[in-house]
């Protein structure tokens, strides 16, 4: 089982770098101290086992994590080889996380965004059913959901070996531990802004939300968890913003991470937001890490 440490890096934005100074982030974490890279997928984003694989290719130690490979992005047998492929090369490196994505991702790629659940679990037949010919791994890589709400939630703690939510509060994390249950890995993301001035650092969560706000997985994901309607308007409410995304100092950003871990999270992906996320995750090592 890969050690993912208490604590990883969701990168974010520095994906979107040009591949040699993503590289160099990438190395710098890992010498940092933190346990593991997340790394998303768009239909406009490098494709994500080629993209892990530059990661792993560069690194020694790091765990490279998918958040999240898309199931219509690539058929089951594709998930399963190329998850197979990587653990193999990388032993105890990689983690394949799945995802049903969003409508408006899934149909932009010509696809029908229907039953998603059952997709999910079609899917994984799918992959089950796979034959590997290649050398096969010492350990297969670990397999996550992206779970949000309870019906993959529960998916994941029958067929997977955990889930990673994605833009949840502690409150996420208690619930979806109480429905995985012990020995399931638990890996949300949690948003941070190293910045005191409300202003400033909750400007920055908005314009990272602003992507995630038209999102209806996520707005329901939020319902359920006590928000209202007057929370999502107008780049969401303060109330909204700042239990999604922890700012102020180190202390602060430790606080809401340490949060997540004593509702059950083994493991919490920080995702630095703002200008310079590199030299935000270099002060945050010391708490951190």
């Amino acid at each position: 089982m890969p050690n993912l440490g208490r604590v990883g890096v969701w990168l974010g934005a520095i994906t979107l770098w040009p591949s040699p100074e993503e590289r160099e982030a990438v190395q710098a974490i890992e010498r940092l101290g933190f346990g593991a890279v997340w790394i998303g997928e768009s239909h406009a984003n490098r494709e994500i086992f080629a993209h892990a694989a530059t990661l792993l290719g560069c690194t020694e130690r790091i765990v490279v994590a998918t958040g999240v490979a898309g199931i219509w992005s690539r058929d089951p047998t594709a998930s399963a080889n190329g998850a197979a492929t990587l653990a193999e090369a990388f032993p105890g490196r990689f983690v394949l996380t799945l995802g049903v994505s969003h409508a408006p991702i899934v149909t932009r790629r010509g696809h029908s965004y229907t039953r998603p659940l059952a997709a999910m679990r079609e899917h994984l037949d799918g992959m089950a059913a796979t034959r590997y010919a290649a050398p096969a791994p010492a350990e297969p890589a670990p397999l996550l959901l992206a779970a949000l709400a309870p019906g993959m939630m529960r998916l994941a703690a029958e067929r997977a070996d955990g889930a990673h939510p994605y833009l949840v509060t502690p409150e996420h994390t208690a619930t979806a531990r109480a429905t995985l249950g012990p020995g399931q890995i638990l890996a949300p993301e949690q948003g941070v802004v190293l910045q005191d001035d409300p202003e400033t650092a909750r400007a920055a969560a908005r314009q990272h939300l602003a992507v995630y706000l038209p999102m209806e997985n996520y707005t329901r994901c939020w319902r359920r968890l006590g928000f209202e309607e007057e929370d999502l308007p107008d780049g969401g409410s303060d109330r909204l913003v700042d239990a999604l995304v922890a700012w102020g100092d180190e202390q602060a950003v430790a606080a809401r991470v340490s949060a997540h871990l004593d509702a059950g999270a083994d493991h919490v992906s920080v995702q630095a937001l703002g200008p310079d996320p590199l030299a935000q995750l270099e002060r945050l090592t010391p708490v951190l890490t």
